[in-house]
Parts: structure tokens; sequence; C-alpha cells
């Protein structure tokens, strides 16, 4: 679209001239079709449901679906990392092995379990 035009368009607009550059502010430049940065495109596979969230999400905003992938990124990146899920052992575990008298194999055998739970 910008840059010089082709020579038909020259002898139909003589003694006109043309930009080699676009405009530095404009309707084009505004709408985010330019980055203040580089960008690279990537490739993401995404179950149905998933699309449909992106898709109605970035409705919604009024936004690409590539602005809101970014931002979706930028967001869980930039979060502190979660230690994980921590399981009951995990918050036990100094408790484990702490009580006396009890017998070794409490944990697994099947005759400590009966009437357990009812």
């Amino acid at each position: 679209m910008w840059g010089r035009p082709g020579p038909s368009a020259r002898r139909q607009h003589a003694g006109t001239s043309f930009p080699e550059d676009p405009p530095a502010y404009g309707i084009a430049r505004q709408n985010g079709a330019y980055y203040p940065v580089i960008m690279r495109t990537i490739s993401v596979k995404l179950p149905d449901e998933l699309l449909a969230q992106l898709v109605r999400r970035a409705k919604a905003r009024r936004v690409t679906k590539s602005s809101l992938v970014r931002e979706s990124l930028e967001k869980g990146l930039h979060e502190q990392p979660s230690t994980g899920a921590v399981s009951c052992y995990d918050l036990a575990r100094d408790l484990a092995g702490s009580v006396k008298g009890l017998p070794k194999d409490l944990a697994d055998n099947p005759k400590y379990m009966e009437g357990f739970g009812q």
C-alpha cells in the first residue's frame, strides 16, 4: 500500500509526490497493526472449548485473539511460581512416626482399618 506506486499510477498522478515511508501517525498505526517491537509468529494448538473461550473474551473486550494471548502469557509468566499442590503427607511430614507405642504396620495392615470411617 505504501511506497512508490507503479508506472501507470505515476502517469495518472503526474506531478504528485508519493511518500517512500508511511506517515509516523495515522489510522493504520493506531489499530495495532504495527508493533513497537519486533514480533515473531508462533502456532498454538488449543482444544475447541479453550479456543471458544478465547474468541468470546476477545470479542467482549474488542481486542485481537493474539493480543489477548500475549497478555495472558505475560501475566502467567510473571506470576510467582506456585510451589505445587501440597499433599496431606507434606503438611504432616514432621509428625510422621512421632507417636510412640503404635504398631509398626498401622498404615498398611487391613485389620487396623476395620470400622474406620463409619
